[in-house]
């Protein structure tokens, strides 16, 4: 045999899952994240070493999307969980009540990487670390309430999901608010760069309640819909946004945010006198 055969090897464990679509869609984002990850790596040693700095973070964020997609793209890391809506398009091949595959390593890997990137943006306002620091227990907060959500039956769900909008809505206002006044504080050219990239990155931070509600939370679109409305969203939020923001942040001398280059301190031993 030959073509994809992860579902075969690694057969569904709900009703309502991925099939060689889903699978073959999600090997391409795979190979999209794992190419980013190492063109960033070897974009970074082409820097000089003061100007390295913004470069290890989205090296982080993309190994880990890299090893999420894998595990997806595999059929693996994913539970069933019993859907509170049907469809008739569900209906007609997985019957109801049935159980819909909840992909919880996606969740660990929104949980590890969404901080990060928002991390990332807000290195260069020269915000408080205090204030740095609740902006990314927010996005903590937001996506575990989802994982939470998803992985509930009944119409509680939607509690969960009130929970992580709400922690998501946080985060956009500090980001639109006090990180671009920030931002404006070193300088006109690192507010003009913040402020495009903080309305594309909030932009597509808002989609992320939108899918769940059609996806995990109300059950709406198949699961192959789940992967490409998700892996879009994963596709555009991380590899090609944060390559963008690194572009733009090319020609800025990192020491305006605040970070100093590396000494390396030479001492020299004393004579020993005679």
């Amino acid at each position: 045999m030959s073509g994809n055969q992860a579902v075969d090897i690694n057969p569904p464990n709900a009703a309502i899952s991925i099939n060689t679509n889903g699978s073959d869609w999600l090997w391409a984002a795979f190979s999209l994240f794992l190419a980013s990850d190492l063109g960033v790596i070897a974009w970074m040693w082409l820097r000089p070493s003061a100007q390295r700095i913004l470069h290890l973070l989205p090296i982080i964020i993309l190994s880990i999307s890299s090893v999420v997609y894998f595990t997806m793209a595999a059929d693996l890391g994913s539970t069933p969980i019993t859907a509170e809506f049907y469809g008739d398009h569900h209906q007609t091949y997985a019957g109801e009540p049935a159980t819909r595959a909840i992909w919880y390593v996606r969740y660990i890997g929104w949980v590890l990487t969404m901080p990060l990137l928002t991390l990332e943006v807000l290195l260069t306002t020269g915000l408080p670390a205090t204030e740095v620091s609740a902006t990314l227990f927010m996005q903590v907060v937001a996506f575990v309430s989802l994982l939470v959500g998803a992985l509930v039956s009944s119409t509680y769900k939607w509690g969960y999901f009130v929970f992580g909008t709400a922690a998501i809505l946080y985060v956009v206002v500090h980001l639109l608010a006090p990180a671009r006044v920030g931002a404006g504080a070193i300088g006109t050219d690192v507010r003009s760069i913040f402020t495009r990239s903080a309305a594309a990155f909030t932009f597509l931070l808002l989609l992320y309640p939108l899918a769940w509600g059609l996806s995990d939370g109300g059950n709406v679109i198949t699961s192959d819909g789940e992967m490409a409305f998700y892996g879009v969203l994963d596709v555009l939020i991380q590899p090609v946004f944060l390559l963008a923001f690194l572009f733009q942040l090319r020609s800025i001398d990192v020491t305006r945010f605040g970070f100093a280059p590396r000494h390396v301190l030479v001492i020299e031993k004393p004579a020993v006198s005679a």
